[in-house]
């Protein structure tokens, strides 16, 4: 997959510009991970506007709220909503940046990244 292909202070001033009110994260060197979910269970988070599908990454370059360190790896919440480079959480917009790869994962194997 691919993300954007800005630089770190190119993607800053984008994320400055278009997220003036919500949570922002930029990352780098990450997976997007499509979670193996009965109908059911996909049923039921559609129900709480969320999809089965989150982030990995492995280098934060920058967080608007600073929960996590420059260089530390991020674990997204569910997908609400995916548009181009952006992966929106309900909470945070996280800007995918650079190449990427898409995987298909079970629960468990989520569950034991900490």
């Amino acid at each position: 997959m691919s993300g954007s292909g800005m630089n770190d202070t190119e993607a800053m001033a984008y994320a400055r510009q278009h997220f003036v009110y919500g949570g922002y994260c930029l990352v780098r060197n990450w997976r997007w991970l499509d979670l193996d979910v009965t109908e059911s269970q996909r049923l039921q988070l559609a129900k709480t506007r969320r999809q089965p599908a989150l982030v990995y990454a492995h280098t934060v370059i920058f967080d608007s709220e600073r929960r996590w360190d420059v260089g530390d790896f991020v674990r997204t919440s569910l997908l609400h909503h995916h548009e181009e480079f952006h992966f929106r959480t309900l909470n945070t917009a996280y800007l995918l940046l650079g190449p990427g790869t898409r995987i298909q994962v079970s629960a468990d194997a989520v569950a034991s990244i900490f």
